[in-house]
């Protein structure tokens, strides 16, 4: 957009923007997303020169339109919370859990033990952002963060199929980035913002976001460090999210707290960095075939479980297995009956008539 460009804020010359073009800030926006400590440690500024132009790209996005005032009443928060977008999940259950739909200008974190459902989620968010808006999408793009190589493009395909859309399509539409550690994955998060305009961008996955600041910083000694840069990566998350209205999405890992001696000793990585700054979480956890979804932390949203399963559609409902088998079931019993040979052994075995008998399996079964 002609109205963004770096140079269109006063005092912004020629050999300014240039400076910030090279550290990876292209337009007002950014330097919104960025904020005035940052700007001043990539681009060698002092910190009041810094100050001064983030606050002249938080006015001209303010006469835009783009971003609220500094004061505003309850009702206009009101009126821009109901523009917020909201993608659906695909399923009843977490739809209800999430009241509509994963949602724009927040961060959505999503934590629980391997093999709970996280990046199954993640994928199944991936399609049905892409549907349009009167089937619960945003008709947008997903970017796509993977710090665990976790991503299977298969997985889009068997989605997307069930959602009754076309594979192709929606793997075009999907953007992945691999992270080999915790300094590229922020590096990617850095650069995104050019993207995410450019490509209509409506959600943005990182999964997971705690994995290689984990493995990287060991020990109690640089647990300082890593909670300051997971804490940078984190608030960008967000930022991003807000000034883009995209949703963010990340996974988190887990581990067990030994001091609990009563009660589930599963805790989210990060602890209050991420805990904080997450606008809401989510526990899954297993439970036999089945998966629940706990809404930890909400600022609207109750305390509550689902029940959903996993399966071709990615995520779903719990009882979408259950009417494809009894489905089967059915189909299989109309043929039996339909053969003559069968019918007769019936009646000669037990006297009784062969379609009541099949009208009764049925119900034994379920």
């Amino acid at each position: 957009m002609e109205d963004l460009r770096l140079d269109a804020l006063p005092g912004v010359g020629p050999v300014t923007t240039k400076k910030l073009s090279d550290a990876g800030i292209h337009n007002i926006m950014d330097l919104i997303v960025r904020g005035p400590v940052e700007l001043a440690e990539i681009t060698g500024m002092d910190k009041d020169t810094a100050a001064n132009i983030v606050e002249k790209a938080r006015q001209a996005l303010v006469e835009g339109g783009m971003i609220s005032k500094d004061f505003v009443s309850a009702t206009e928060v009101y009126k821009r919370r109901q523009e917020i977008g909201k993608i659906t999940t695909g399923t009843e259950c977490l739809d209800l859990l999430l009241d509509g739909g994963l949602e724009t200008q927040g961060l959505t974190e999503v934590y629980g033990e391997f093999g709970s459902g996280k990046t199954q989620f993640c994928h199944t968010m991936c399609v049905t952002v892409q549907k349009p808006k009167e089937e619960g999408g945003l008709d947008g793009t997903v970017l796509y963060i993977d710090t665990e190589n976790t991503f299977r493009p298969e997985r889009i395909v068997s989605i997307a199929k069930a959602h009754g859309m076309d594979p192709e399509k929606a793997l075009d539409r999907i953007m992945v980035a691999r992270a080999y550690n915790s300094a590229h994955q922020t590096l990617i998060l850095e650069e995104a913002s050019h993207m995410i305009q450019e490509n209509n961008i409506k959600l943005l996955v990182v999964d997971s976001a705690v994995g290689l600041f984990r493995a990287e910083y060991l020990g109690r000694g640089t647990l300082s460090v890593r909670q300051q840069r997971l804490n940078k990566f984190v608030h960008l998350l967000v930022r991003i999210a807000e000034t883009y209205n995209c949703a963010a999405l990340a996974t988190n890992q887990v581990m067990a707290s030994p001091d609990v001696f009563f009660g589930d000793p599963t805790r989210p990585i990060g602890g209050n960095v991420v805990a904080h700054t997450s606008t809401y979480r989510i526990y899954f956890k297993k439970s036999g075939k089945k998966r629940i979804a706990r809404m930890v932390d909400s600022p609207h949203h109750p305390e509550q479980e689902v029940i959903f399963s996993l399966g071709d559609a990615g995520v779903i409902d719990p009882d979408s297995d259950t009417k494809k088998k009894s489905t089967k079931t059915a189909k299989s019993l109309k043929v039996e009956s339909a053969d003559p040979e069968i019918n007769v052994e019936s009646k000669s075995d037990s006297g009784v008539d062969a379609d009541s008998k099949t009208e009764d399996i049925p119900e034994d079964s379920e």
